[in-house]
């Protein structure tokens, strides 16, 4: 099997964080999530949302662990945020 060289877009991880707020705390939890900083990972979208959780924010990092670390150290420090979900995009096909 051949080695392919994956392109910069390719190595990127993304998630999508579903956060569950303190009540009256989900407008305060999207603007902070919104002007978030991390070292080697991105906010590329924030949604303030009705349904079981409050807040969807979409995060990218150059791996799996900055990914991780961004969430537990930026995200869910955030006042407000009680719970975190976070799932990951996938490539399909």
């Amino acid at each position: 099997m051949a080695d392919t060289l994956l392109t910069e877009e390719e190595r990127v991880v993304r998630g999508y964080v579903l956060i569950e707020t303190d009540v009256g705390s989900a407008k305060a939890v999207g603007a902070a999530a919104a002007s978030l900083t991390y070292p080697g990972a991105s906010v590329l979208a924030v949604d303030t949302v009705t349904g079981p959780y409050d807040v969807i924010v979409q995060l990218e990092a150059a791996d799996l662990d900055t990914l991780g670390t961004a969430i537990t150290d930026a995200i869910q420090t955030v006042t407000g945020v009680q719970r975190t979900t976070t799932c990951l995009a996938v490539r399909l096909g």
